[in-house]
């Protein structure tokens, strides 16, 4: 089981209480009536897919209802840190969370 910490709350909980909301860092064209359809398709549909740390949104559903950021190593699917919602992400590899 996958236990993550919300940093509102400032409790780590079992992965049920949370709910994954894709990708973070991702920001909305100022104007998506001017893209293109490959654009528009790529904003919605093209994600990075790394292997190593990676930007996550996450909701705290049965909490405080919140949505924050994670970084999580997708190779060991271990959660490096978590971070408030509209903060930058952290310079974070897994080998320095370790540490």
């Amino acid at each position: 089981m996958l236990l993550i910490h919300c940093p509102y709350c400032d409790e780590t909980l079992p992965e049920l209480e949370f709910a994954y909301a894709g990708e973070a860092h991702i920001d909305r064209p100022t104007d998506p009536s001017k893209l293109t359809d490959e654009e528009w398709r790529d904003f919605l549909f093209i994600r990075t897919n790394v292997k190593g740390v990676h930007a996550e949104r996450w909701r705290h559903i049965n909490g405080c209802g919140r949505f924050f950021n994670a970084l999580r190593d997708t190779v060991s699917d271990r959660f490096v840190t978590t971070y408030k919602a509209g903060q930058p992400r952290p310079d974070m590899t897994a080998e320095e969370a370790v540490k």
